[in-house]
């Protein structure tokens, strides 16, 4: 029997939108990519932070989503920030382009993954900006939680 490769899980999250958006819905979506992005995508050389969704003619685009050149490629390599086609289902396209009409919403890349096939998909959310005092709440909750897991903790081991 031939070894089967075992693969790493790829999986880049964009940590600073949960703390400035509330999330309203999440989808997967396929992204449509060049040869060498996926590879670059493969050895974690990706970043989120400033990247967005937009609608264009019925379709929706991630605008830069800041995939590393690959450090193996030719002249051919792709350009970093490029604009990348994401690939959703109609119903859920229109959904969304629904949602984002109200006051407040956008779409959010999310996570970066690849799935067990092999491809690369990122998962969007339609989000609201939260105000500042969400955003103290948010802490507060975080620091609470903290608080209680050492408690807990420290009465484990006893």
């Amino acid at each position: 029997m031939a070894k089967e490769k075992k693969k790493q899980k790829v999986e880049i999250v964009n940590r600073k939108a949960s703390y400035e958006y509330h999330f309203v819905q999440e989808y997967d979506a396929g992204i449509m990519l060049t040869g060498s992005e996926i590879k670059s995508i493969r050895n974690g050389n990706a970043n989120l932070t400033d990247a967005y969704c937009i609608f264009e003619n019925g379709e929706l685009w991630v605008r830069n989503l800041y995939i590393a050149e690959y450090e193996y490629g030719t002249d051919s390599n792709h350009l970093p920030r490029r604009n990348r086609k994401l690939l959703l289902r109609r119903p859920e396209l229109r959904k969304l382009e629904r949602g984002t009409k109200e006051k407040g919403a956008t779409i959010i890349p999310y996570k970066l993954f690849i799935n067990d096939r092999g491809f690369a998909k990122v998962t969007i959310v339609l989000a609201r900006g939260k105000k500042a005092y969400d955003k103290r709440e948010t802490i507060k909750e975080r620091e609470d939680k903290r608080t209680l897991d050492r408690i807990n903790k420290a009465y484990k081991v006893r």
